[in-house]
């Protein structure tokens, strides 16, 4: 029920030269472990012969694309849940003062192009692996991105690109910029009047490379590395009832903190009100 993932830090440097005749001292080597425990995830609706009956709808293909998107919302979240407990946070400075912590964050603490620049700056002297070209990836809600396109070395990145390849541009893409790419989710989490106020929303922008987290899950028949929809079995007597559902043996956690950095801000479109 629990996979363990083991491993090892990198050794100190060496840096003194050998003794002809002396042999070098072996240095112990040692490890760390990160537990992951599996947990059940799911959730079902029943649709009855009245609905399927009297219903305009294809009530059966809804109810799938229903629980589908509900099954990629839920896992969404948790997975979202555990990320934002990393304990490398920054705060956004934006048009105002610098914030110290979250209670801090004022509604002119936006999103601005310094901050992100520092979380790099910390990963890659974290040694913490990128993704493609060494770019790191970062999850931000599309208020905060509405800020972040506003700031003005941002503006002129994307004029320039608009000579480059100018289709994701016009379609509001902000791609990579300062060495994260970026990619807008309406699930980024946003904590309710957390902020300096008691209506100032603090939105929550995850930065990560490679080995940010750990994922396990089953490998037994039946399971697998994705949800899966199940369609239940019809057992009532006049067989009028149909369930479908998904369903999800999984576990979730951080593997390494030094490849995360979590950015907290407010967004000047947001509902600080």
């Amino acid at each position: 029920a629990t996979v363990q993932f083991t491993f090892y830090p990198n050794m100190a440097q060496v840096t003194g030269t050998l003794t002809e005749a002396t042999d070098v001292t072996p240095v112990a080597l040692s490890d760390s472990k990160v537990d992951v425990t599996l947990a059940e995830y799911g959730s079902s609706v029943i649709t009855t012969a009245l609905i399927r009956g009297t219903s305009f709808l294809n009530v059966d293909a809804d109810a799938a694309n229903i629980i589908g998107y509900n099954m990629v919302d839920s896992i969404d979240k948790v997975v979202s849940n555990v990320l934002m407990g990393g304990t490398n946070v920054l705060y956004s400075k934006g048009s105002g003062a610098q914030p110290t912590s979250r209670v801090t964050v004022a509604d002119a603490n936006t999103y601005d192009t310094t901050t992100p620049r520092q979380a790099v700056a910390q990963l890659r002297g974290d040694s913490a692996p990128g993704w493609e070209n060494g770019n790191y990836m970062a999850i931000i809600h599309p208020d905060v991105s509405y800020d972040l396109r506003g700031e003005t070395a941002v503006t002129d990145v994307i004029q320039y690109q608009l000579y480059q390849d100018g289709a994701p541009i016009r379609a509001g893409s902000i791609g990579t910029f300062n060495g994260i790419n970026y990619i807008e989710n309406p699930r980024a989490p946003i904590l309710d009047d957390a902020g300096a106020t008691s209506t100032t929303n603090v939105y929550q922008t995850l930065i990560c490379g490679r080995q940010a987290a750990a994922k396990a899950f089953s490998r037994a028949p039946g399971f697998g590395e994705q949800p899966s929809i199940v369609f239940g079995p019809v057992t009532d007597t006049l067989r009028r009832f149909n369930p479908v559902g998904w369903y999800h043996l999984a576990g979730w956690s951080i593997f390494r903190q030094e490849c995360m950095r979590r950015i907290e801000s407010s967004s000047s479109i947001g509902d600080n009100t």
